[in-house]
């Protein structure tokens, strides 16, 4: 069938089902969202549309396919290596052969191309290479140096950049400035007079002396509350901050996390599992809403409703991980969100939208939430979680 897409002749349904089932598989694992539903839709366009042309067929492909801007590349590329393109394939023989490529001109590569060769290469599995056996050179696969894993974009990153990235993250901690509470502990000498615990001491004497104690205010670290949008547009980065907040549920005490896409779910429990992969595979199985839409007001509103009494009452740091897309047509995210700001000693919004320069806030549900943020930063790599620690040291302060 990958011969057959472009030179006019019908092929069978059973072949075209086969090689669109296999292509989209392909593109799951380059990172595009796509479910057995998108294939079905795709065999359905594709009836109807033709198979007669190249551009009708990779159009139909691309429209069922591709949901957001950044992944038209990745399903150009992969479109083209899929389908059997003389051109790509040209190139990457250029890119084998290290003597040839001196010779052609400086080009670019997109930064996708190591996600679409993971995919569409061969899934070997590591073992013991024997002296006899034979190398094959694979110059698409290279290894990515530690500063440029740091800064790379985790939507652009390869299969196995991703779980350079994980392993990465199992390390990281987020050391939140402790606060101060009601509360005094006893203090060696100095500062504040402790008047109950000093008539004690002076009762023990007999009345002969008031020797002076003192105490301090006692501190403790600040409850944590993670918000994570899971919805569509997110994915990619929720899931890779699931694995941050993980490594930080074990690290320390009172941490909360609950996902959100049209509804909401507390998965704390879940997450405090040691074993990574056994913990997302139960949330997995209990979240019914990954990858859908999003419904932030509503999410909020059962937020402040159901938990926010619970989680924020001795003041917490709430972490809130969506790009602001609201699709609920509830007018209340303001109210909503105000509410959670009073609540919280320190609402933090991170972004994955910001990584862009050009960023301007013309969503509605973005211009409605950031008056209510005390400070708007961005999550989409290795470089922006390990900046976030800057972001909880220090005093409270209100976003411009």
């Amino acid at each position: 069938m990958a011969d057959n897409a472009g030179n006019g002749r019908a092929p069978t349904r059973g072949r075209l089902a086969e090689n669109v089932m296999h292509f989209a598989r392909a593109l799951r694992t380059a990172g595009l969202p796509v479910g057995p539903d998108r294939v079905l839709d795709a065999l359905r366009a594709l009836e109807l549309a033709g198979v007669r042309r190249r551009d009708d067929f990779y159009w139909t492909l691309h429209a069922v396919f591709v949901d957001r801007h950044e992944h038209s590349a990745v399903f150009d590329e992969a479109f083209h290596l899929f389908w059997r393109d003389p051109g790509i394939m040209q190139r990457l023989l250029h890119s084998m052969l290290p003597q040839l490529e001196q010779r052609r001109p400086p080009e670019q590569r997109p930064e996708v191309s190591q996600r679409v060769a993971q995919a569409l290469g061969p899934q070997t599995k590591p073992g013991r290479r024997d002296e006899d056996q034979e190398v094959e050179i694979d110059a698409r696969l290279t290894v990515s140096e530690r500063e440029q894993l740091r800064t790379r974009d985790f939507e652009s990153m390869s299969p196995a950049e991703l779980a350079q990235a994980k392993r990465a993250l199992m390390h990281m901690r987020l050391p939140v400035e402790d606060i101060a509470t009601r509360r005094y502990r006893p203090r060696a000498g100095g500062g504040r007079v402790d008047l109950r615990a000093t008539l004690r001491a002076s009762l023990r004497g007999g009345g002969a002396g008031i020797p002076l104690r003192y105490r301090m205010v006692r501190r403790r670290r600040p409850t944590l509350v993670v918000l994570c949008d899971i919805s569509g547009s997110m994915s990619r980065y929720s899931r890779m901050f699931l694995h941050f907040v993980h490594a930080v549920t074990n690290d320390r005490d009172r941490v909360h996390t609950l996902l959100f896409g049209t509804r909401l779910t507390n998965v704390t429990r879940y997450l405090r599992d040691r074993d990574v992969d056994a913990a997302l595979a139960r949330i997995g199985q209990v979240v019914q809403d990954w990858s859908g839409g999003t419904r932030i007001s509503s999410c909020l509103h059962a937020f402040n409703r159901d938990w926010s009494r619970r989680l924020l009452a001795q003041g917490a740091v709430v972490l809130l991980i969506t790009d602001g897309l609201d699709r609920d047509p509830d007018s209340s995210l303001g109210a909503e969100m105000a509410r959670l700001q009073r609540s919280a000693l320190r609402l933090v919004w991170l972004n994955p939208l910001l990584r862009y320069e050009d960023f301007e806030p013309r969503a509605a549900g973005i211009r409605t939430m950031l008056p209510f943020v005390d400070d708007f930063r961005t999550v989409h790599n290795l470089q922006s979680l390990s900046d976030l620690a800057g972001a909880l040291s220090g005093r409270r302060r209100r976003a411009a």
